[in-house]
């Protein structure tokens, strides 16, 4: 019955997902694709235009990425983290070695496009990987922790390749997750004086936001969503700002992010298609997130092109942040200055201009108003049950309202 609901498109990219994992790219035809997805063969082709068009929509669609976070969150605060990272990275891998082999080994030969949509998934899963790697405190002495990130999966990949080609050059593979945990496991010693320091800026950098969080964006004891129309001048404020304001309003109110995790964003944390528009957050909740086209009400572009996408495209380093000044970051205080450039005539119920917080209170509460559970707001707002309970007294609040207007119009 379920699989009756899957439009053509679908079931044609789920065929060739798994034809891919089990013979390769090049040794699987779009007549075996289309036959085991139930379609002719010219819908294949209307659909996708050619065998490549096809590869580009699997790699941009299929739910890889979602896979991996949902694998790296059930070990998340494993006593042996590399070694449970490697584990589950080689696992994932496995199940689809024909179609790492082939992607990687004939990249070279794909369509340009191909090839930047193979980057971008991998650029991705590197975010996650950081997360990763930040939440289980793995530092190397003299590298980034994307550096680090970048060097644990180009070996995993690399022995992944390797084994599906040749048999690998490792015996057994707990010997190259041993070899792997011990090369990458080190961790910062309380008692080092660089990591004393590091810590002493973390503590400081911290205040620092407590403090603006406090005096600028408002409590999170209380939800003060804002109204369509106040949103709808915030974003007519911001278009007329410049393209980096408008972008900034649409991922605040159109993603739900704090102003801390639109400050860490990079390019490369953007992933977009014809069917959704998603963005890794990196930080203590990693995880990603949808951004929404409609936003009370209104439409702003596509998941392809939209106010971020637009703006992303306009900066020349994909490892760069998305927010930023000829180069540099503009961190928090920089987002908040330009969020208040473009707050500055408007005045909430409260008297005083909107904040980034309640952009993300708008998002959380427009989400559960459309039937949103909590238990899935809280993945994907990073905050627990329990932090969410203002939000669902007050969307529950908006409800009553709502029915209340309805009564009163309806004729005696």
């Amino acid at each position: 019955m379920a699989d009756k609901k899957l439009s053509s498109r679908e079931k044609i990219v789920r065929s060739a997902l798994t034809l891919y994992a089990r013979q390769g790219t090049t040794a699987t035809t779009t007549k075996e694709i289309a036959e085991n997805a139930g379609v002719n063969e010219v819908t294949l082709f209307r659909q996708f235009g050619s065998k490549q068009g096809l590869l580009l929509a699997v790699l941009q669609e299929a739910p890889v990425l979602d896979e991996m976070q949902a694998a790296l969150s059930e070990i998340v605060g494993a006593n042996d983290s590399l070694a449970a990272y490697g584990s589950t990275a080689l696992e994932l891998l496995d199940q689809v070695p024909e179609l790492v082999r082939s992607l990687i080994g004939e990249s070279g030969q794909s369509p340009t496009e191909n090839r930047q949509a193979l980057a971008q998934v991998l650029k991705q899963a590197n975010l996650q990987t950081v997360g990763y790697l930040r939440s289980a405190q793995i530092a190397w002495p003299g590298m980034s922790i994307e550096a680090i990130a970048t060097l644990l999966n180009t070996l995993i990949v690399g022995h992944t390749v390797l084994a599906a080609s040749s048999g690998g050059l490792w015996q057994d593979q707990s010997d190259f997750l041993t070899t792997l945990n011990d090369l990458f496991s080190f961790r910062k010693q309380p008692d080092d004086e660089h990591s004393a320091k590091t810590s002493a800026d973390s503590a400081t950098d911290n205040a620092l936001v407590t403090v603006l969080e406090s005096v600028r964006l408002g409590s999170t004891d209380a939800v003060v969503d804002l109204p369509s129309e106040t949103v709808r001048s915030l974003f007519q404020s911001a278009k007329k700002q410049g393209q980096q304001e408008y972008a900034l309003v649409y991922v605040l109110f159109g993603a739900g992010l704090t102003i801390e995790e639109a400050a860490s964003l990079i390019c490369a944390s953007d992933f977009a298609s014809k069917t959704q528009h998603l963005l890794t957050v990196s930080g203590p909740n990693v995880r990603q997130v949808p951004v929404n086209r409609w936003i009370m009400g209104n439409r702003y572009g596509t998941y392809l092109k939209n106010p971020l996408s637009q703006w992303i495209k306009a900066q020349p380093d994909a490892s760069a942040n998305v927010f930023s000044t000829d180069g540099e970051a503009l961190g928090v205080e920089g987002l908040l200055l330009l969020w208040n450039s473009v707050a500055a005539g408007t005045i909430t119920m409260t008297g005083e201009p909107a904040t980034p917080f309640q952009a993300r209170q708008t998002w959380c509460i427009e989400l559960l108003m459309k039937g949103m559970s909590l238990e899935n707001l809280s993945i994907l707002s990073g905050m627990s049950l329990s932090e969410l309970d203002p939000y669902a007294r007050r969307a529950r609040e908006k409800a009553a309202l709502e029915q209340a207007l309805a009564i009163d119009q309806k004729k005696n």
